[in-house]
């Protein structure tokens, strides 16, 4: 059966990865194949320059097929794999697909120190399989990238980053104990730790949602960083469903959703002002959803 290939990282599966998935099932009725490559190759072939992602592999084949994708063929990306030449990489890993066309963003490379570009891929492609390459969106004059996201997340702008992802910036994990201050202060929390590998935004206070194992969507009060009023380390989200002190998530898995930045991390002299600043986030949580 023939079909149409899109390549590409997809990490975070953004508006320009959409629009290449979206004009690829346009151009034909044949079923859409989705090449992707785990590890990152920059983890791989520098690892010191490793990219936080934006998502871990299952999200990102769940995306991909609720954009569209009939099949996602995941590359273990590899020394091996990288030392391919570009004509090898295409009889490895796409002529096996019997595309009638391959849709990739303008940029893309591809093959042993990225030597392949979409004009050699299209001169691999003759007698084979049309090559269509798509321009790079934009959102306010900002090309729309994994490292753009990344940026933004960064600084904490959720806002700007869910523009470019076309969705709300999400985080998912298994609810672990934690210290459990916030059950003491009235403000119960689910504590996901932070991944090393992961993007996360900037420490600090957001306004977001909640969605556990029964798909209900909870407004939320969420905490990035490393809880600097209680001297710790390891760097957390916490999340506070809001007037709800009776869930029981630990061990559940569950999807945080970060929606807009209220303030930045801040050390508290005592529990009096901290526990006023958290009423004070609450209302605004309000606010910033819409509640």
């Amino acid at each position: 059966m023939s079909t149409v290939v899109a390549i590409g990282n997809f990490d975070g599966v953004h508006l320009g990865h959409q629009s290449v998935l979206t004009e690829a099932m346009k151009l034909s009725d044949s079923p859409l194949v989705v090449i992707t490559f785990w590890p990152h190759p920059t983890s791989v072939l520098r690892p010191d320059k490793a990219p936080k992602l934006l998502g871990d592999l299952t999200t990102r084949i769940e995306l991909l097929r609720s954009v569209g994708a009939r099949e996602v063929r995941v590359v273990n990306f590899t020394e091996a794999v990288a030392d391919l030449s570009p004509s090898e990489f295409v009889e490895r890993f796409v002529l096996p697909l019997d595309p009638v066309r391959v849709v990739v963003g303008e940029n893309f490379r591809f093959g042993k120190r990225a030597a392949g570009d979409v004009t050699e891929l299209q001169r691999l492609g003759e007698g084979h399989f049309e090559v269509v390459p798509l321009a790079l969106e934009s959102v306010n004059d900002i090309v729309t990238c994994s490292t753009s996201i990344r940026a933004l997340l960064a600084e904490g702008d959720v806002a700007a980053a869910a523009q470019h992802l076309g969705r709300p910036f999400r985080v998912r994990g298994v609810v672990q104990m934690g210290d459990q201050r916030g059950r003491e202060l009235g403000y119960p929390t689910a504590n996901l730790p932070v991944p090393g590998d992961m993007a996360v935004p900037a420490d600090g206070v957001y306004a977001g949602w909640l969605t556990g194992t029964d798909g209900v969507r909870l407004p939320a009060a969420i905490s990035v960083g490393s809880n600097p009023t209680f001297h710790g380390v390891d760097r957390r989200v916490e999340t506070y469903v809001l007037d709800r002190t009776d869930l029981e998530l630990y061990g559940e898995e569950i999807q945080v959703e970060f929606i807009d930045r209220l303030r930045g991390q801040v050390r508290f002299d005592d529990m009096d002002q901290l526990v006023m600043q958290m009423h004070k986030d609450v209302e605004r949580v309000r606010v910033a959803l819409g509640l």
